[in-house]
């Protein structure tokens, strides 16, 4: 029995094949189900360097007298 353990350890130790569908089974079916849904919530245009996208634009206002927001008192250190 201790022998085809030390067997069954070796070749998974050294044949990379092996070794690549332990992981497959174990770890690559829940990979690619993320990839795959990662890929699908991303799928907005793609962007070019210096694109700029705007997704809101908001309604004009009919306060046009607006200047400014609040004032803040500050203290200059030196």
């Amino acid at each position: 029995m201790f022998k085809i353990i030390f067997v069954v350890i070796l070749v998974i130790a050294f044949v990379p094949p092996v070794r690549r569908f332990l992981f497959w089974l174990i770890v690559g079916k829940e990979m690619v189900k993320e990839q795959k849904k990662a890929n699908n919530s991303g799928r907005t245009e793609a962007k070019r360097d210096g694109q700029i996208n705007v997704d809101y634009v908001p309604k004009e206002t009919k306060d046009k007298g607006f200047k400014g927001g609040q004032y803040v008192d500050y203290e200059e250190v030196e």
